[in-house]
């Protein structure tokens, strides 16, 4: 089976090196190359609505020490969430889930990265979970898949949409015991995304023998994408999806 049938391409938070990551442009500018996906992360505004940003804070906004959820979505929607990469971008304000599925769904895969802080009460995980199922609904016939680095939220997303595949995004501590543990206890998995780092051919192995799908982050060196496509990795997340889809092609 050829890399191209075996490895999908996922542009890391949009084409984030060519635009302001998790921004329209980004996006925008992803889909440009033939990506099979796109990578974004979610958090709760102080109103509850579902937003597209990575940072716990907003230091790079001007608001030092502020999170998305010190600020309503409206006053988002105010803010310049592209201009902090480069002075020529066009201002863009906060993306919202909502409009992020509107748009782009359909065209590509999309990897909606859960986000979850520590300290974050499990009232305001569960609610946040609750409002991304209500955007992106509870069914997986589209491509569109959670991801988080969250246990908890993963096992609350599958008690409330069994049928979504569910991503379990690992560490670098992470083991091929820890992992072994994981499929025993929570074999709801879609499957696991770890650092390339830690990926081997050991885990690869593991894996596939249990049916599950494999997805790495962030392979952005030629060595790094290279040994993903020699481990027939299911997803390739990348800061450099062009480059990746040469290498793969």
């Amino acid at each position: 089976m050829s890399n191209r049938n075996t490895c999908l391409i996922f542009a890391h938070r949009g084409a984030n090196k060519e635009a302001a990551e998790n921004t329209r442009a980004a996006f925008n500018k992803a889909l440009e190359f033939p990506i099979d996906g796109i990578e974004t992360d979610v958090q709760l505004s102080l109103d509850e609505v579902p937003v597209l940003w990575h940072d716990w804070q907003l230091d790079k906004l001007g608001h030092p020490g502020k999170c998305i959820d010190d600020f309503n979505f409206k006053q988002l929607e105010q803010m310049d969430f592209a201009g902090y990469c480069s002075s020529d971008a066009l201002s863009e304000g906060a993306l919202s889930l909502k409009e992020f599925i509107d748009t782009y769904r359909g065209r590509c895969g999309l990897d909606i990265e859960l986000k979850s802080r520590d300290g974050e009460s499990d009232q305001r995980l569960e609610s946040k979970i609750l409002k991304i199922l209500a955007v992106i609904g509870t069914s997986a016939t589209d491509g569109v898949f959670i991801s988080s680095f969250s246990l908890p939220g993963l096992i609350f997303a599958y008690q409330h949409a069994p049928d979504l595949p569910l991503y379990y995004l690992l560490s670098g501590h992470h083991t091929q015991a820890d992992i072994e543990q994981f499929l025993k206890d929570y074999s709801f998995l879609a499957g696991f995304c770890l650092p390339i780092d830690i990926h081997n051919d050991s885990i690869a192995r593991l894996l596939r023998e249990q049916g599950k799908s494999v997805g790495v982050y962030t392979c952005n060196s030629e060595p790094e994408i290279q040994k993903a496509l020699d481990l027939k990795v299911n997803i390739l997340i990348t800061d450099y999806p062009q480059l990746a889809l040469q290498i793969r092609d």
